[in-house]
């Protein structure tokens, strides 16, 4: 066999078991995201007590997900890390299947997901160590998950349409238990550093990288843009539903968003040769402000399903920036605590905060919520806007054998 084929079927395998394993995790997002306040709001909480169970998991994983993320960096332990992880949310989700009261079903919610969130930036780890070596089109990979989210979505949809709002705990046991499945396939993010490597790789070093001016402009920009999103996650079903918006109905609007998402990764690769790492965090904050202050005004329907296809930019092109920019601007060797700084302080704080702020917000003018969610994604883009003009392309920080 030539090298050209080996290189081919070495990059093959590896984008197939990336694309596996992202398709059955986003069986988890599929169900958990836009239908798990459906399930919290049938046990009889209220919508501030929906909030802080949204919220209180981007808090905690300030600490969590950089600790573990860090670990894993370090003792090259990604896949083995993302396996413990998925045992640890299935066993959660079937304990809170058993819960009622507020403060019970607060604990095994945060620890689902907390385990949910922690497993992501690892997984990117592993994705963007394959496209690295092996050059793959990360956007054709990631793709697949998101097409599993518009499956897991309709059809979850269709089920609780059929056996009510009870059948959502089961269907995010059963999406763990596929997902625990097919991470034991997943590839390893390269060879275990060696001892030289790892006294470099210090937290000192991640530490660097946290307050590194560039990257905290980073985490500003992509986070206050995917951040935005809190409303829409949290209470854009229950929203819909108020409006006499059919199950079916609210799992095609939001089908229809994902589906704009997976067009975009799908010429990703081109998208970001032409418009630069930069020039397309600009664009997706933008289109936040826009998307986030019409959905401001409870378009109808056939408004929103155009809406939502917005979604390809507030949400697929942010997350694309965000990776090529992570790939680009930090070392390998600290990829995952940076996917996990991202994930955690970047994402996490901001969208805690949001998501509380749109407790309160949806309590009191409902839809009008959103326009909060705008003024945050204008933050956004001034944020973006100055890194932009800052940003050379190079590494925002250098490790101690850099120089």
């Amino acid at each position: 066999m030539h090298s050209g084929d080996r290189s081919d079927t070495a990059r093959r395998s590896y984008a197939v078991r990336v694309a596996a394993f992202f398709a059955a995790f986003f069986l988890v997002y599929g169900v958990h995201v836009p239908y798990l306040p459906l399930w919290l709001s049938e046990q009889g909480l209220t919508v501030s007590q929906i909030a802080i169970i949204t919220a209180t998991p981007y808090i905690l994983r300030d600490f969590v997900t950089p600790a573990v993320a860090f670990y894993a960096d370090r003792t090259r332990s990604h896949r083995g890390t993302i396996i413990a992880l998925t045992a640890v949310g299935g066993a959660a989700t079937l304990t809170l299947s058993q819960m009622s009261g507020f403060w019970p079903i607060l604990v095994f919610a945060v620890v689902t997901s907390v385990a949910m969130t922690t497993i992501m930036p690892l997984t990117e780890v592993i994705a963007l160590h394959g496209m690295r070596t092996t050059g793959y089109d990360y956007g054709r990979v990631r793709l697949w998950g998101s097409l599993s989210f518009i499956v897991a979505n309709v059809i979850a949809a269709e089920i609780i349409a059929r056996l009510t709002g009870a059948s959502i705990i089961w269907m995010l046991a059963g999406a763990f238990a596929m997902t625990f499945m097919v991470a034991q396939a997943l590839p390893r993010a390269g060879k275990r550093l060696a001892s030289q490597e790892t006294q470099e790789l210090s937290p000192a070093a991640a530490g660097r990288l946290a307050v590194a001016p560039l990257f905290v402009l980073f985490l500003i920009a992509g986070g206050c843009v995917q951040a935005a999103h809190a409303t829409y996650y949290t209470f854009a079903t229950l929203h819909w539903a108020s409006q006499g918006i059919s199950p079916l109905m609210i799992g095609l609007l939001w089908a229809v968003g994902v589906l704009a998402e997976v067009a975009l990764f799908a010429v990703s690769g081109r998208i970001v040769t032409r418009v630069g790492i930069k020039g397309l965090l600009m664009v997706a904050s933008s289109c936040a402000v826009f998307r986030w202050t019409a959905m401001s005004f409870d378009p109808p329907l056939w408004a929103l399903f155009g809406l939502q296809t917005l979604h390809a930019f507030t949400f697929g092109a942010a997350h694309i920036a965000a990776i090529h920019f992570m790939a680009k601007a930090v070392p390998e060797q600290l990829a995952g605590t940076a996917q996990a700084l991202y994930a955690s302080v970047g994402m996490g704080v901001a969208m805690a905060i949001a998501t509380l702020m749109s407790g309160t917000l949806y309590h009191h003018y409902a839809g009008g919520a959103y326009l909060g969610m705008s003024a945050l994604a204008l933050l956004g883009f001034s944020a973006a806007l100055v890194l932009a003009r800052l940003w050379n392309g190079g590494h925002v920080v250098r490790l101690a054998r850099e120089g």
